[in-house]
């Protein structure tokens, strides 16, 4: 009988996607305004995060713009992409005028539309708030030493697909363990 392994690749596969939930725990307990909690998450991985890079050629090839080719070839040699979005249609009722309007009342009756690649006006509170999530996110996966980034061409994607439905703006962090960080070597 042989002693019980855990062959490289599988053991690196099974730690990327533990660590991809403890990023969803980081993303939903990072500090938010108001207490008020509008984060979307989700992981996706397999040949189902493929879906994702599939639409990156596809928005690349429309805009003539190199970048969403070569983010796409970098979700399909990731072994999970965690997208965070978050629903920003609502104001918090802090009246603070940076979204351009004079209220939150103002704001929340604005007529709300899908710009290029996310929809808006959002709330700058709930921007913030997502940036605060994609930090902690990070943060975490980087403590447990799997390579990411957070990248915007992944999250036009989602968005495109509707993977996030009640989000206007997603970003995505894509996750991998190799020999050498895929997501920093940007001479391709």
């Amino acid at each position: 009988m042989s002693p019980p392994m855990i062959e490289s690749k599988k053991g690196e596969r099974e730690a990327i996607l533990e660590t991809a939930k403890l990023m969803l725990v980081s993303a939903r307990t990072a500090p938010k305004t108001s207490g008020k909690d509008d984060l979307q998450t989700l992981i996706i991985y397999g040949k189902e995060k493929n879906v994702i890079a599939d639409k990156m050629d596809e928005i690349g090839e429309k805009r003539k713009i190199e970048g969403f080719k070569r983010d796409a070839q970098n979700v399909r040699d990731s072994e999970a992409v965690v997208l965070i979005g978050v629903r920003g249609k609502k104001s918090l009722g802090l009246n603070c005028g940076s979204c351009g309007y004079k209220d939150c009342a103002e704001f929340d009756h604005a007529k709300k539309k899908t710009g290029k690649d996310f929809a808006g006006p959002t709330c700058l509170f709930k921007a913030l708030d997502l940036g605060i999530a994609l930090g902690s996110a990070t943060k975490t996966a980087s403590t447990l030493n799997v390579d990411n980034r957070i990248m915007y061409r992944i999250g036009t994607a989602a968005f495109k697909l509707k993977l996030l439905p009640e989000a206007t703006v997603i970003m995505g962090i894509p996750l991998s363990a190799k020999g050498k960080n895929i997501y920093f070597d940007r001479s391709k």
